[in-house]
């Protein structure tokens, strides 16, 4: 509210967060401009209760009242205060005594003339009001763990997890640990790649590999590091999860439980799990912090891939807890042979259109490999997106990694297979497809030529490449 110095500031600093963002101001000749910068600009005088009645305050994250008429400013702050009691509230004073009036009326912050740049101000109040919601939200979490109290909390991992997801679920068990909550990590699939299994050997991680999951034996059930229950883990797709936490792409409007806490602008789940323990004052032991660096690490491939200011930040924080001996022994375990033969499937059977690189390796046991193989290849001079499949037991198995800005792969994995069979980020994604009825079929070789042309039609429709150009 008030699109001058500091208001103007502030939605530029605001828009550097991808926030969606409401300007008014009661300068029409300011609001074209602001139009026609694009903004979400409205005309109007914050005093008039008519346009305030427009706003539903209460789906609002902040409210930054920064005009120069105090009145004004007075007088918003009280409506929407009483309006929306929970609403972040950050208003504009010319003194000590306006500032006292508009903390007693119920602003959270109340900024007072300076001469610092504009730019420098926003930056304060952003990071401000960002403080109060990380902490909030870290406190909403242990409450709603705490309600567990001497029942049973299940912490749900996807498929065949890797280090983000485990680490991850280490740092919210550690969490119920601090409110007497006891705990379990669980799971399906295997554990197959080589550095995942030392990273829970040396660190000695406990978590089970669940085949008789019954939700009723648990006060509360957790997903991290996946969204819908059903989708890529153990739990039944009808399963009412309690708390969802996750960094990648999701449709929010399908996400249903008490607590969901999604980013996918973060490069690793271990980088929001390191933050909620940061706000709730949580020691973090050796073991954990090494886990945690280790999945930020992992995942945003040391920091090459989907960073985030927040992935470093908290990269800083862990490294010097964590053991970093460990973390050496972790990074050079011995390659399995399937994970040479794969790559090796992968190379001599890649099919490359442009800077597109798609390869079919036949039957796989680890899908951890495609991962391998995917990442490896993107290193091909000419190759800026990867896409490697193989077939398991009963699933197609997809990796895709990009460094293409032009390409989302996460979407392009979703837009060809489905939200509920694919997701992941811009650079990084997989998919996983059932055989369904062909499942049984022992022709494992028939049936990987059947599926590799729909597969390979799907990716190539989704990129956008006809597949007659090849």
């Amino acid at each position: 509210m008030g699109s001058g110095g500091i208001g103007l500031a502030l939605a530029n600093e605001l828009g550097t967060r991808n926030k969606n963002i409401i300007l008014i101001d009661n300068d029409s000749a300011k609001i074209e401009t602001l139009k026609e910068q694009n903004l979400n600009a409205i005309l109007g005088d914050i005093e008039d209760a008519d346009i305030l009645g427009k706003f539903d305050f209460r789906q609002l994250r902040s409210v930054f009242i920064m005009s120069s008429d105090i009145e004004a400013n007075k007088h918003a702050l009280a409506f929407i205060r009483k309006t929306a009691p929970d609403v972040q509230i950050v208003a504009r004073a010319n003194d000590y005594q306006q500032k006292e009036e508009m903390e007693t009326t119920g602003a959270d912050l109340v900024v007072l003339p300076s001469k610092l740049p504009h730019r420098a101000i926003a930056l304060a109040i952003v990071q401000y009001i960002e403080k109060i919601t990380s902490v909030k939200l870290a406190q909403d979490l242990k409450k709603l763990i705490s309600n567990v109290g001497e029942g049973k909390f299940a912490i749900i991992v996807h498929n065949n997890p890797d280090p983000d997801a485990i680490s991850s679920a280490m740092g919210l068990k550690e969490i119920a640990s601090s409110v007497g909550v006891r705990a379990e990590i669980l799971y399906n699939g295997k554990i197959g790649h080589h550095e995942n299994k030392a990273f829970i050997n040396l660190l000695d991680i406990e978590l089970d590999q669940s085949r008789d999951f019954n939700a009723k034996d648990y006060k509360k059930i957790a997903l991290i590091e996946c969204s819908m229950p059903g989708v890529n883990n153990l739990l039944p797709p009808d399963t009412q999860v309690s708390i969802v936490i996750d960094h990648h792409q999701a449709d929010i409007g399908e996400v249903k439980a008490e607590y969901v806490d999604i980013r996918p602008n973060i490069g690793a789940a271990a980088t929001i799990m390191t933050k909620y323990l940061q706000d709730l004052e949580i020691p973090i032991k050796t073991e954990l912090a090494t886990a945690l660096l280790y999945g930020i690490k992992v995942d945003t491939n040391d920091f090459q891939r989907n960073t985030d200011p927040a992935d470093l930040t908290a990269a800083a924080y862990l490294y010097p807890l964590a053991n970093h001996d460990i973390l050496s022994r972790i990074k050079t375990p011995s390659r399995s042979t399937e994970e040479i033969n794969v790559l090796g499937e992968a190379i001599k059977n890649r099919d490359i259109r442009g800077s597109y690189l798609i390869s079919n390796v036949g039957t796989i046991h680890d899908r951890d490999t495609l991962a391998q193989a995917a990442d490896y290849l993107l290193n091909l001079e000419g190759i800026t997106t990867t896409i490697i499949f193989g077939l398991g037991e009963d699933q197609i198995y997809i990796s895709g990694r990009s460094r293409d800005v032009r390409v989302n792969i996460g979407k392009v994995m979703q837009d060809a297979f489905g939200s509920d069979k694919a997701g992941g980020h811009a650079m990084l994604a997989g998919a996983q497809i059932p055989l369904g009825v062909f499942g049984g079929t022992k022709d494992k070789q028939t049936l990987m030529k059947l599926t590799e042309e729909v597969v390979v039609k799907r990716l190539l429709s989704a990129i956008g490449i006809q597949k007659e150009s090849s």
